[in-house]
């Protein structure tokens, strides 16, 4: 009878302490990738000046520039292979001419698998790129990371769509 006082003790402070582990959802979300909306006026930005370009270091600058601001990963992994390389190769160079300016990297999964185990995985999607371009000589006090895991799909179920929804975004931020 005492053992199994003591199993079921054991086993509720377990529960508790993994409990307190879970990451919390934030309350406000930041806007969907996609989303725009409308930047303080004299940015360069929706300000009505069309046809003169986006102002050097925006993240309209930014997305104008780069290859991608996406790079896609294969299922249950986080590893940076060629074609994520050639992306980020991209988005190092132009964020080495622009050493003022920070960016977030958001960490995503598809809509298979829990909660937890897709936060999880987003946030390693997103440090995976952030080291990538620490390695290429990006400042890590310039980057970000933020993890959705599956709660912002680009659309869809079946293979094609999450194979879209697998990625980590950098989005410029000032």
């Amino acid at each position: 009878m005492a053992t199994k006082k003591t199993t079921v003790l054991i086993l509720g402070a377990a529960l508790l302490a993994t409990a307190g582990c879970a990451k919390k959802r934030p309350e406000v979300l930041p806007p969907a990738p996609g989303e725009t909306g409308t930047a303080a006026p004299g940015t360069g930005m929706n300000d009505g000046n069309v046809g003169t370009g986006s102002v050097p270091g925006s993240a309209e600058d930014f997305r104008r520039s780069v290859q991608s601001d996406t790079v896609n990963f294969e299922l249950d992994s986080y590893d940076i292979d060629p074609t994520a390389r050639a992306i980020l190769d991209g988005q190092a160079t132009w964020l080495a001419q622009y050493p003022a300016t920070r960016i977030t990297i958001e960490g995503h999964a598809d809509e298979r698998g829990t909660r937890e185990y897709n936060l999880a995985l987003g946030d390693r999607r997103a440090n995976s790129a952030k080291n990538y371009l620490v390695a290429r000589g990006i400042s890590a006090d310039r980057i970000t990371t933020i993890s959705y895991g599956k709660e912002r799909p680009l659309g869809g179920s079946g293979e094609a769509a999450w194979a879209q929804d697998r990625r980590a975004v950098t989005v410029v931020v000032s």
